[in-house]
């Protein structure tokens, strides 16, 4: 991937996105290249590679060690668990654009696990892939009783975040989520569509979310990219 002269973004905007791609897709290791060599490499003046590298230092994925080099230090994108909280409001919390695009959806009588934890035969499911300033995150697969599935279909959800639809415009109250976290290995389908840089883990969420009259809404399971996501709980020791 090179810098386009003729693009109207300016050129160490184009070499910071660059920058920014190559680093979350793991091209280094520890620390960038010297700006010499990104000069080199990319064909610019000292001066873009530089404004490039201090914005990626403001943002935090970068970190300037004196005497040293350039260093990577992008943080994954954090989940607080305890809340019931959309990937669109997480993202932004960390800085970052979130956007989404839908690979398929419809009815169906799979999972076994869907159907047994909703209680149902039919569903409505949607699968989407989940973005953070175009790095794809995580694969989302959500299933809802089939009457809930016809009201959010109609709706454009590359472009909308379904709890805020479920509660705003559909009236239904989420109260109350269980959820698992498990690890495994990526599937090849699964290392293209997150563009993953090899053979690696990710993590595997399982969720169940209930209304306060604990009647079923949604049975979701998502595959995260283990080295770009986190989750974080705060606990207390009880004192018995």
């Amino acid at each position: 991937m090179g810098l386009d002269s003729k693009n109207p973004l300016p050129l160490h905007e184009q070499l910071k996105q660059i920058l920014k791609e190559e680093i979350l897709s793991g091209c280094y290791e520890e620390k960038i290249p010297s700006e010499r060599e990104l000069m080199e490499k990319f064909s610019v003046s000292r001066s873009t590679v530089r404004q490039a590298v201090l914005a990626l230092v403001h943002e935090g994925v970068l970190e300037k060690i004196h005497g040293r080099g350039t260093f990577i230090s992008f943080r994954p994108i954090e989940e607080w668990l305890g809340n019931i909280t959309s990937f669109n409001d997480i993202v932004r919390e960390m800085g970052m654009k979130p956007s989404t695009k839908i690979i398929n959806q419809g009815i169906t009588d799979t999972p076994e696990d869907a159907t047994t934890t909703l209680g149902l035969n039919e569903l409505y499911f949607f699968e989407r892939i989940r973005y953070a300033d175009d790095i794809p995150i995580a694969i989302e697969k959500q299933y809802y009783p089939l009457e809930i599935g016809y009201e959010l279909a109609k709706f454009d959800l590359n472009n909308a975040a379904i709890y805020d639809i479920l509660e705003k415009s559909l009236g239904i109250n989420l109260w109350k989520c269980q959820e698992i976290i498990t690890c495994s290995m990526a599937t090849p389908e699964e290392t293209e569509i997150l563009q993953l840089p090899g053979q690696m883990c990710v993590l595997t969420t399982e969720k169940f979310i209930s209304d306060i009259n604990d009647n079923p809404i949604e049975y979701e399971k998502s595959i995260f990219r283990s080295d770009m996501y986190a989750f974080r709980i705060n606990s207390t020791r009880k004192i018995v």
